[in-house]
């Protein structure tokens, strides 16, 4: 049974956690949170465009698969729970990307979309995600935001650019303790409480600004467990030890298999996305397995799967994680942006020649819930930009010596007074 390109993106954006389009019955629900944002709306007058579509082919769907599979083998952690949106931080990193320049943004696209120009990508993009379906018991929602400190001065393109491509909403505040307690209620509301706080600590005064994806996915399965498909059994963790754990059993009808894992397809209601498991075989260690993951390869694994009866035990399991992802995109090949004297991020505001702004962190939270009836799946992403003064060049001037001197009118430059020093008179006195 072989799937389309498309079927398989759906699956593996699912697998690491699934995104979506503003869903209007959670939006409602969440009117009342929102009023209690105090930020100022920075979009006001900024009306979004339309752009242009882009609709996903072989070239998009292999250069985010295997940007997908690169970043969760970095993100994850030797023999602990992991979990990663990667279709979050791709979009928080695309928005940020709008704002780089020069060896910066290059960088930041070879990482992002195997060299693919930011301009295209947000196509791709802004095409994919609208595409997503959302449906009464199968519902994705995603949001963006971006948040900047007062007083600072952003670029109107480069707000037009993430509302268009992005339905980003723009806030200004001071970034105080307030300002902090919008942002996690924004993060909260947007991920149906499942992430109820993306800062933890109070802002540092020189970040200047949040860029935010959050994510929410909640579906129920095709075929809801009954009570009689729930037993207790034994799991063997990743120490060998033995845990008494509630299994769902059932007979599933999509199977895979390549040369060093088994796994099934479970499928949600009406079929648009789907749980996959993949086992790897006795013989391969974990880390291994990870290690040997490429977006291609689990592409190629995903298509080719077989009709046949799946007799499947799945473990119910709920579990939240976080990681600062900034050595894995370092690691990826991203390092200038991270780099406080390097960093080009000059399209997003207009800056003193003294002064740079950089990404000082990309922070991820995730949480999963599985059991009888479904899945419950949140994520968000936080990139924090931050201002840094440029390092001035040690000099040294000992006037030690003659030297000529002036007072200058600083408006043309011209000199009211000037002179050379070639002695020093002590009798002088104001006359």
């Amino acid at each position: 049974m072989k799937k389309s390109p498309m079927f398989v993106l759906l699956i593996l954006a699912s697998l690491l956690s699934s995104c979506k389009k503003d869903n209007t019955d959670l939006t409602k629900d969440n009117n009342e949170e929102q009023a209690q944002i105090n930020a100022a709306d920075l979009m006001l007058g900024i009306v979004p465009n339309k752009p242009t579509e882009k609709a996903a082919d072989s070239l998009f769907i292999d250069n985010t698969a295997n940007f997908f599979v690169e970043l969760f083998k970095n993100t994850t952690q030797d023999k602990k729970n992991s979990l990663i949106s990667p279709i979050s931080v791709l979009l928080a990193l695309s928005m940020t990307a709008n704002g780089a320049e020069n060896n910066t943004l290059s960088q930041m696209e070879q990482v992002l979309g195997a060299g693919m120009p930011i301009a295209e990508l947000n196509q791709y993009l802004h095409t994919y995600v609208n595409s997503l379906p959302s449906e009464e018991k199968s519902k994705l929602h995603i949001a963006n935001s971006i948040w900047f400190k007062e007083g600072f001065q952003v670029k109107k393109d480069f707000l037009q650019t993430n509302a268009d491509h992005y339905g980003a909403n723009a806030y200004q505040s001071a970034f105080d303790e307030t300002a902090r307690e919008d942002i996690n209620l924004w993060v909260k509301i947007n991920t149906d409480g499942m992430i109820k706080e993306i800062l933890s600590e109070p802002i540092d005064p020189r970040v200047m600004m949040y860029l935010i994806n959050a994510v929410a996915f909640d579906a129920e399965w095709e075929e809801i467990y009954k009570q009689d498909q729930v037993s207790p059994g034994e799991f063997t963790n990743i120490h060998n030890q033995k845990q008494t754990v509630e299994f769902m059993s059932s007979t599933e009808s999509i199977y895979l298999e390549d040369d060093k894992a088994i796994g099934f397809v479970k499928p949600y209601l009406n079929n648009k996305y789907s749980f996959v498991a993949l086992l790897p075989n006795e013989d391969i260690a974990m880390k291994d397995y990870i290690e040997s993951l490429s977006g291609t390869g689990l592409i190629s694994t995903l298509k080719k799967t077989q009709g046949a009866s799946v007799q499947a035990r799945l473990p119910k399991f709920s579990y939240d994680y976080s990681i600062n992802m900034n050595e894995a995109l370092k690691a990826l090949g991203m390092p200038e942006a991270f780099e406080q004297h390097k960093a080009n991020l000059r399209k997003i505001a207009d800056l003193l020649p003294l002064q740079n702004l950089y990404i000082s962190k990309v922070f991820h939270k995730t949480f999963i819930e599985v059991n009888e009836r479904g899945t419950k799946a949140g994520a968000a992403t936080s990139v924090t930009v931050q201002m840094n003064s440029a390092i001035m060049e040690q000099k040294k001037v000992i006037l030690d010596r003659p030297f000529v001197y002036a007072i200058v009118d600083n408006a043309t430059n011209l000199p009211i007074f000037m002179g050379v020093l070639t002695n020093i008179e002590t009798h002088a006195k104001p006359l």
